[in-house]
C-alpha cells in the first residue's frame, strides 16, 4: 500500500529525530516524563508498559510483534523483563538501527529483530504471533483499518492485542475537532471509532481504559522539562524548530485539557472473520 504525500513526510521528520532522541538531555527528561531511556516517542510509561505486558501475556517463548516500534520502548523493555521474543517493525531506518544496538547492549531474555514494515502490509505469515502490540501508532498513520486487519491475519488463533491511540472524542462541534485534528497527531482524525474498527478488522475487544488523565499530566510534565531546558534543548534542534514545538505542545496541552483528545487503551482478542 503506497504511502500518501504527508505520511512520507511524517517519516521524513522521525527519521531526523529519532537521532537527537539519543542526546544526554532527551534521556533524562525521558526518564523523568516516563520512566524509561529509549528515545521512543509515544506516551506509554513504565507503569502503563507493565500493565500491557500483563495483558498481552508475555511470557518466555510468546512472540510478540511490536508496530511502530520506533527505537525500542516498550518491546525491547518487554522482552528483557519477560523473556518473550519480540519482532520490531518500523519504517525509519534511523530508529530500527537505534532499537538493534540497543537490544545488543541490553541482551535482553527473549530473540529480537528489527523488520522494515508498514503496519498496513506486514510480511509475516498467517498465524505467526502470539501477541501484538502498538503504542500511539494508529494515530499516526492514515491505513487505521487496514493495519488493524493486518494485525488479525498476523496473530495466532487465542493471540491478543493491546494498544494506545490517541483521538478526538465523537459528536464535538466541528470547530473542537478542528482544534484537535490540528494539534492533535498527524493522522488523529478517525472515519469510524475504534471499536466499530476492530470488530470490522475481526478482533473481539476484551478490555478498555481512558488513560487521558496520565496523557495529560504527562505532557505538562515534558512541558515543564522543555522549559527548564529550553537552552540546552535550543542548541540542539535549533532555536527556530524548538520554540515551534513549545508552541505547539502549549496549544495540544490546551485541547487536551479542554477534552478535545482524548488516549485510550484497548486490548482484543482474534474472533471470527467477518464475513464479507
Amino acid at each position: 500500500m503506497p504511502r500518501s504525500p504527508d505520511e512520507k513526510a511524517l517519516t521524513d521528520r522521525l527519521s531526523k529525530l529519532y537521532p537527537l532522541g539519543q542526546s544526554k538531555i532527551m534521556l533524562e527528561i525521558e526518564r523523568r516524563v516516563c520512566g524509561c531511556d529509549y528515545g521512543g516517542t509515544s506516551w506509554a510509561t513504565r507503569h502503563e508498559a507493565e500493565e500491557i505486558a500483563k495483558l498481552l501475556a508475555l511470557v518466555p517463548g510468546r512472540r510478540l510483534l511490536d508496530i511502530g516500534a520506533g527505537t525500542g520502548w516498550p518491546a525491547l523493555y518487554w522482552a528483557r523483563m519477560t523473556g518473550c521474543d519480540a519482532v520490531l517493525a518500523d519504517v525509519p531506518l534511523a530508529a530500527l538501527h537505534i532499537a538493534t544496538e540497543r537490544a545488543a547492549a541490553d541482551g535482553p531474555t527473549g530473540d529480537c529483530w528489527a523488520v522494515a514494515a508498514e503496519g498496513a502490509a506486514l510480511p509475516f505469515k498467517n498465524g505467526s504471533f502470539d501477541s501484538v502490540s502498538h503504542s500511539d501508532v494508529l494515530c499516526c498513520l492514515d491505513a487505521k483499518l487496514a493495519t488493524l486487519k493486518e494485525c488479525r491475519r498476523v496473530v495466532r488463533p487465542g493471540g491478543r492485542m493491546v494498544f494506545t491511540v490517541i483521538f478526538p472524542p465523537p459528536n464535538l462541534a466541528s470547530a473542537d475537532h478542528e482544534r484537535a485534528v490540528r494539534f492533535g497527531p498527524p493522522f488523529v482524525a478517525t472515519a469510524a471509532e475504534y471499536p466499530a474498527m476492530l470488530q470490522e478488522a475481526g478482533w473481539s475487544t476484551t478490555h478498555r481504559r481512558d488513560l487521558t488523565a496520565e496523557y495529560a499530566k504527562s505532557v505538562q510534565h515534558l512541558l515543564h522539562e522543555e522549559a527548564a531546558h529550553a537552552e540546552q534543548l535550543s542548541e540542539l534542534y535549533g532555536p527556530a524548530e524548538f520554540s515551534e514545538t513549545l508552541t505547539r505542545r502549549r496549544m495540544t496541552a490546551q485541547v487536551i485539557g479542554k477534552g478535545f483528545l482524548r488516549r485510550e487503551l484497548f486490548a482484543a482478542t482474534t474472533a471470527p472473520f467477518p464475513m464479507s
